[in-house]
């Protein structure tokens, strides 16, 4: 994958106009990728796909030949991801692996719910010989066992919602953090005013971090229980007890503009569909005029319009 600034050499250039060609591709595949691999490729899907991507500081990037295909097995998708080198790289294979996840991701970009299967391929015609370098991207590691059992396996998962509360009080430094964002978004904030006050009696937080912990409060927490659970903060850590008192006043003062603001939108929608009701029924009564005018009976009126027959007679007099 090259910048967009890099010229392309005579080599790339003629290697990707050959492998454009869907009988040089097919070719290709069935010399070179393994006999596993060839099995669960269904060539008459081939399509070749454009070979750039975007990364996320926005600067394009372009790999040298990019092949989609169906699987002979069913929904799914392989992606054959061809890279020319005339000279080695020693980080080629972590390369390989990045263009591919670049390819991942725009797959399911348009729409698919399910990772393609990447095959990067690297076809090298250098001066040196062989190539020197692994093309196993975990070797670049210092300890590639390590790194195989680690992107091999499941990632770690810290699930805040499945961890009881007296298991977290013990967390120490992460403990009122854990605690809050566990439970901010629950009715039951004012429940957490004897645990928390714990936490931060025991002293683990600086005073910069007991301070981004009341604004996460203020920004994040439901303004009637959050205003409840900082007054009785203020009461069990009195240290705090002045900043508390102030946060508990802005959370009361939004959760009072927050009402009016709901009261206002509530009013409005009520206001809007009585305006809807009222102009379809002043239609109504203009197309039941009409056709009372017209000489259709009160009954035929009544049944088209939905204005009760006795309304219809008053409009006659």
């Amino acid at each position: 994958m090259k910048k967009t600034q890099t010229v392309s050499t005579p080599h790339d250039a003629i290697f990707k106009q050959f492998l454009a060609d869907s009988t040089t591709i097919k070719d290709f595949i069935k010399l070179h990728l393994p006999v596993d691999l060839q099995e669960i490729c269904d060539l008459t899907t081939l399509q070749l796909l454009s070979g750039s991507f975007i990364e996320d500081d926005l600067r394009p990037y372009y790999s040298d030949v990019l092949y989609s295909l169906k699987t002979t097995e069913g929904p799914g998708y392989v992606h054959v991801l061809i890279e020319h080198q005339s000279t080695p790289d020693r980080h080629m294979a972590f390369r390989l692996m990045r263009y591919g996840i670049a390819a991942m991701r725009r797959h399911l970009n348009a729409g698919h719910d399910r990772l393609p299967l990447v095959i990067p391929v690297l076809f090298y015609a250098g001066k040196r010989s062989p190539y020197p370098y692994s093309l196993n991207w975990l070797e670049d590691f210092d300890n590639p066992a390590l790194a195989k059992k680690l992107y091999s396996d499941g990632f770690i998962l810290i699930d805040v919602t499945a961890i009881p509360d007296d298991e977290i009080m013990q967390h120490r430094s992460m403990a009122a953090l854990t605690l809050l964002q566990k439970h901010i978004q629950q009715r039951d904030l004012a429940a957490l005013a004897d645990k928390l006050a714990a936490v931060l009696l025991a002293g683990y937080l600086s005073q910069e971090q007991v301070k981004l912990l009341f604004n996460y409060i203020v920004q994040a927490g439901e303004t009637a229980d959050a205003a409840k659970l900082v007054r009785q903060l203020a009461e069990k850590v009195p240290q705090h007890g002045e900043e508390l008192m102030t946060i508990a006043q802005q959370l009361e003062q939004k959760g009072f503009e927050k009402g009016i603001q709901q009261g206002l939108e509530q009013g409005l929608e009520q206001g809007l569909e009585r305006g809807i009701d009222k102009g379809r029924r002043e239609e109504a009564l203009r197309i039941a005029r009409q056709l009372m005018h017209n000489g259709y009976s009160l009954t035929t009126v009544s049944d088209i319009t939905g204005i009760a027959a006795e309304e219809l007679a008053l409009l006659q007099q």
